[in-house]
């Protein structure tokens, strides 16, 4: 069964959500920039989400993890709690 592990951060506009990818994408650490400004529980953790399969997460991000190249920011995300910037860090398959 396939699998992935990702980070990702949320905010509630898609401005600032931009505005961070542009902040990850100028040389900032994904995880800092997650644990200062994601209002998700993982930003604790940098943003991590761990391993999951298919299903587990929103269909909006099944959308971009099981897809998008490992290790480059993609987003904005929009789903039902905000938006999302996604980084896909391993994926089975």
């Amino acid at each position: 069964m396939a699998s992935a592990a990702a980070r990702h951060l949320l905010v509630s506009s898609e401005e600032q959500c931009a505005e961070l990818k542009a902040q990850i994408e100028g040389g900032a650490d994904f995880a800092a920039v997650a644990k200062e400004h994601s209002s998700c529980p993982s930003s604790a953790t940098g943003g991590d989400l761990g391993s999951f399969g298919p299903g587990q997460m929103v269909p909006e991000f099944d959308a971009v993890v099981f897809k998008a190249p490992l290790n480059e920011v993609q987003g904005p995300v929009k789903t039902q709690f905000g938006y999302h910037l996604l980084e896909v860090t391993s994926r089975e398959d």
